[in-house]
């Protein structure tokens, strides 16, 4: 936690900031929730979302079902310190977008029947949690009948941990609840331990120069000021005080998952905590492992019961056995060398030093300095040693000279650095047992896409464009990447630092990352009606699927099961037959450019280029076609040492489509079932659906160039800087996917 002098100090120079903008005119100012437009969706248009599907179910050989209603569990607005930070134009933004603008764009521009909000916990001040209630609760008004809604809003918040090693990283989890009325939900969010996001990232003379500079928006950076005092100034709550009987004026902390979820079971509350960003490497340490979380008794398979599988940050599914991928302990300061699929970022840090030194200019090289060899040696265990500040260990490197380390050339849209002991695959395979109770213990996660947007943009991927302003991306002015520049030469040696020297956002390889910042997903779910209550049950029945961004209609069942049809997400014991799996898709709609008329109508043309980007979900009568689709079967882990890579069949089955078709079915058994589960162990089954290839923004990622031995070895990336145009929405092709809940099924 930050010290109480710390805090003061923080405290102090905001107040000073806050007096000189007085003495030029401009003192901070409140900014609150807004207020999201006063208006019901004609009926006429919620109608379409259903009767749209009546064809395609059809066509699939779908017969009576539950409604998919499809929405976005990951939203941020100017709530959360780092989408403020970044709404700054001197950031690259284009201003605030509070909570009222993200349920405008859930409704108008998304066209969507459900999303939550999910503000960073840690900056959230009593004050902006009693006005994430009260706006939450407005947009459920302007909804319309509660029993048949036009969208549903969700509260929630993050809960965003971070550890410096695998041994202390747990990592984010956003927090959904069923309840919005005041007296029935959490008097405060429940943060992690993250003092960083409690104090201005820009410090006192930023923020005065960005005023300056920038001064017809000076009062932004007031705002900005003002929001960190607010955040700052909010004491921690005692510890050892149960949390209903917290003062409502303290800031909560849990220090891990566990205590998290205690917190959550004093409330009493129906909730639901969903991990994400689990392979993200940009914040998750090399080594990490989901495992961790199972054997120390962290995980509550009664709330943690979906994962966020792809967002704008890429795909977590795929299990990868890198070499070093699950180092920890000793062996993480071993560097792994290159294989045929995987180049480590430790050891293109010492190829990086090894190039310099051997160019190195001999009249000005030191001849008391190591050799090349050895400088290549000390690189890589420098950039071990710094941890997930690696990066920063070589001087003056760039993103071309990284090349693809730490990548998965492999998988579909990845984040950057991919970490596969935190994929979705890892997950569902991991078996561990209670020391105590003997019970077994294991991830059974429904799997949902979400956009993890920080601009208010809930489901912002029905339409590719726009990547400085429909993604994370950033275009930082020329001023703030002179600041930010460090100044540093291209030397032929590492620097030592450890990652005390480096606060936790300047650990980032933000360059790097910005080429794998693409539009969200979405969660799809099967209802039986458009009730918060049904799709509530849909997420706690975890029949729900996940998608990267697209609508494609994505139906998944076990057809023999002991109690007859069962969904995706069933666990289902006692099956003795060979189990028989029906998979069915049809394609999302192709898009019209522009908005409906209703929408631009109700919006006007400012608000609708402010809040839609001029842009709205608007399908035409046409479904893109299917193009395959690939069944996964995972065989759980007979003990917790049982090697996890042999246990994946990645695809196990693919079905080809009818070219053309913008439908596709396939059924199938498997005979070998009985094999596996006689032992009893389970084995997990899911279906990806994947559409033909469309352009989309940024899923290109670093753009290699590969050899004839399929190394990469140069690159095109797309980031913040003057050799990327802000009008370049690096498009690439891109196969579209939809993800189905597992099936777990065992005798």
């Amino acid at each position: 936690m930050i010290p109480q002098n710390g805090r003061a100090l923080s405290f102090l120079t905001s107040t000073v900031f806050l007096i000189l903008l007085v003495s030029i005119g401009c003192s901070g100012e409140h900014q609150g929730p807004g207020t999201s437009l006063d208006i019901e969706l004609p009926e006429e248009v919620v109608k379409a979302r259903a009767t749209r599907q009546v064809e395609a179910r059809a066509a699939a050989s779908i017969g009576a079902r539950k409604q998919i209603l499809f929405g976005d569990l990951h939203v941020h607005t100017t709530f959360s310190p780092d989408a403020f930070l970044t709404s700054l134009p001197m950031m690259g933004g284009s201003g605030l977008h509070p909570p009222a603008d993200a349920c405008d764009f859930a409704r108008l521009c998304a066209d969507l029947d459900f999303w939550s909000i999910n503000d960073h916990a840690e900056g959230i001040s009593p004050q902006h949690w009693s006005e994430t209630i009260d706006a939450i609760n407005q947009c459920n008004d302007r909804a319309g009948d509660p029993r048949d809604p036009d969208s549903v809003a969700f509260l929630g918040w993050e809960w965003s941990q971070v550890g410096n090693t695998p041994e202390t990283h747990y990592g984010h989890k956003n927090v959904i609840l069923l309840e919005t009325e005041r007296e029935k939900v959490p008097s405060r969010p429940i943060a992690a331990p993250r003092p960083d996001f409690r104090v201005a990232a820009i410090p006192l003379v930023g923020q005065m120069l960005f005023s300056l500079i920038d001064f017809s928006k000076r009062q932004l950076y007031a705002d900005y000021a003002l929001y960190a005092e607010e955040v700052a100034a909010v004491p921690y709550c005692e510890p050892g005080v149960g949390t209903k009987d917290l003062p409502l004026d303290c800031h909560e902390v849990a220090a891990d998952p566990r205590e998290l979820h205690d917190k959550l079971d004093a409330w009493g509350t129906p909730s639901i905590v969903i991990p994400h960003g689990t392979s993200w490497g940009l914040m998750t340490p090399r080594g990490f492992d989901l495992s961790k979380e199972l054997k120390a008794g962290q995980h509550d398979p009664d709330r943690q019961i979906l994962m966020e599988l792809y967002s704008g940050h890429g795909n977590a599914e795929s299990y990868r056995d890198w070499p070093g991928a699950f180092a920890a302990g000793d062996d993480a300061f071993e560097c792994p060398a290159p294989t045929g699929d995987y180049l480590s970022c430790c050891w293109r840090a010492g190829e990086i030093i090894r190039d310099r030194c051997e160019n190195e200019d001999e009249t000005s090289a030191d001849p008391n300095a190591p050799g090349c060899e050895e400088r290549e040696e000390e690189a890589r265990e420098i950039y071990l040693a710094a941890g997930a500040a690696g990066h920063l260990t070589v001087p003056a490197a760039d993103v071309d000279d990284w090349l693809d380390c730490d990548q998965c050339r492999d998988c579909f849209n990845p984040p950057l650095s991919h970490r596969p002991g935190g994929s979705a695959q890892n997950a569902l395979a991991l078996r561990s047992n209670d020391e105590k109770s003997g019970e077994e213990l294991a991830y059974r996660f429904g799997l949902i896409g979400a956009s993890d947007t920080h601009d208010s943009r809930p489901g912002n991927g029905f339409k590719e464009f726009g990547r400085l302003e429909n993604t994370e991306s950033l275009s930082r002015s020329s001023v703030t990447r002179v600041l930010l520049d460090r100044g540093e030469e291209p030397v032929a040696r590492s620097r030592k630092m450890t990652l005390d020297e480096v606060p936790l956002a300047g650990r980032r390889h933000t360059e790097r990352g910005a080429s794998f910042l693409m539009t969200g997903g979405l969660a799809g779910v099967h209802a039986e009606s458009r009730a918060r209550e049904s799709i509530w049950d849909a997420f706690q029945a975890r029949e729900v699927y996940a998608t990267s961004g697209d609508r494609i209609l994505l139906w998944f069942d076990l057809v023999n099961g002991p109690q007859g049809e069962a969904p995706m997400g069933s666990i289902v014991a006692g099956q003795s037959d060979a189990p028989t799996f029906r998979v069915s898709a049809a394609g999302a709609f192709e898009q019209k450019p522009g908005c409906p008329e209703f929408v631009s109508d109700a919006m006007g043309p400012e608000r609708l280029m402010s809040i839609c980007l001029g842009e709205c979900y608007h399908p035409s009568d046409r479904r893109h076609t299917i193009d395959r689709l690939e069944i996964v079967r995972i065989r759980a882990q007979a003990g917790e040492d049982e090697p996890i890579g042999s246990l994946i069949e990645d695809p196990w089955r693919v079905f080809e489509c009818e070219e053309g078709s913008e439908e596709c079915l396939a059924e199938w058994s498997d005979p070998e079932f009985a094999l596996e589960a006689a032992s009893g162990r389970e084995v997990i089954y899911y279906a990806r659906a994947i559409q033909a290839s469309t352009l989309a923004v940024n899923t290109g990622g670093f753009r290699c160039q590969y050899d004839d031995e399929g190394r990469c070895i140069e690159v095109n990336p797309c980031y913040e800087d003057d050799r990327t145009s802000p009008h370049d929405d690096c498009l690439s092709e891109n196969q579209e996917h939809a993800w189905s809940s597992p099936i777990f099924l065992s005798h």
